[in-house]
Order: C-alpha cells, then structure tokens, then sequence
C-alpha cells in the first residue's frame, strides 16, 4: 500500500524521537491516521484478550499443580533456561515505533513456539493453549502487516521457533517452566499493551 509521504516523515521522525519528546509531541498528523488507529484499537483489544487467556492458563497451573507465588520458584528458575523475550525498545527513554514493532512481533513468535511446552503440561487445556498460541501468531501478523503498510523496514527471521526448548530434568521441572513461560507470557503482553496505547495516545 502506498503511504502518503507526509505519514513517512511523520515516521521518520517519530523513529528518532525519544519517549518524553513523544508524550508532548503533536503528532496530530499521525494520530489522524485512520488506519493506524483503527490497527491500534483493534489490536489492544486482541492483546487484552490474550492477556485474559494467559491469566486463566495462570489460574489452572496455580490450581493444578499449586504453582503460584514467583517469588517461592526464583532459585527453581535459574536451572530452567527460561528467558523473557526483549522489549527495551518498547519503553526505553530511546523509545522507537519500528524497533518496538520489531520486537512484539519477534516475542510473539518466540512464545508461539515456548506455549508448546505448557500444551504438554496442561493437555485438558489443549484447547485454550492451541487458540493462544493461534492469536499470538495472528497478532504478530497483524503487527508485520501494519509495519509494512507504513514503510517501516521489516526484517524476516525464519518461520521455525526462536530456538529449542528447555529441556526439562523433571515433571516438577517442567510445571516450573510452564508457569515461567506464563508469567513472562503475561509481563512481555502488558509491556506490549501499554506501547500500543501510549502510540494510540498520541
């Protein structure tokens, strides 16, 4: 889709902006977009809702397997390998649109991938599990898409998972994992949500 230059110097410029300079800035040129808007209010009610289910996979980890409190499982986690997938660029005082659309497109892709251990763990939950992985996919392709509509540079990493899964020492290993995979899960959502309201502010 063509973009109207106006909205790419918008960009250009909203890029190179730091956060603070972005919450006094009159980007009424952008927040004029209708597209963009409508791609930003569609999509921080697609995140909430995925917020909603990972909360609820939460709730059946706590209940199932009576997994939590994160602050009783610290030392458990440094010998699972679990890692949170990067989202600086989303609320750093060098806050950039492309690199934060970058990396919630790259995160959603890694837990895509993370959420088949917790499918494992949880398979009377397969259902839940196999729609979430489903909208996390759909919301990294929404975000792709819309990058692309703006001229934003994309970069295409391979379509397998972002690496192979922890392997777990134990079943209590692998309970373990599941409600960090969810805890980080539900964090890097939140971190994702507010990014998205704070352009949608704007």
């Amino acid at each position: 889709a063509a973009v109207p230059a106006g909205t790419l110097a918008l960009l250009g410029a909203l890029l190179w902006a730091p956060w603070r300079a972005l919450d006094g800035a009159p980007l009424a040129e952008l927040s004029g977009d209708q597209d963009f808007q409508v791609f930003l209010h569609k999509n921080l009610e697609f995140t909430r809702k995925i917020k909603g289910d990972v909360a609820a996979l939460q709730r059946v980890v706590c209940d199932t397997f009576q997994l939590c409190k994160e602050e009783e499982l610290l030392l458990v986690r440094q010998d699972l390998g679990i890692t949170q997938a990067p989202l600086e660029q989303c609320h750093s005082r060098t806050f950039q649109a492309e690199a934060c659309f970058s990396q919630i497109r790259d995160g959603l892709r890694t837990y895509h991938g993370s959420l088949a251990a917790v499918l494992e763990l949880l398979p009377g939950h397969a259902g839940l599990v196999e729609t979430l992985q489903l909208d996390a996919a759909n919301l990294s392709s929404n975000i792709q898409q819309q990058m692309e509509d703006l001229g934003l540079a994309t970069v295409t990493y391979p379509t397998e998972g972002a690496g192979p899964l922890p392997a777990f020492s134990s079943h209590f290993h692998h309970q373990v994992g599941g409600f960090f995979i969810l805890a980080n899960f539900q964090r890097f959502l939140e971190t994702a949500y507010r990014a998205l309201r704070h352009l949608a502010r704007l």
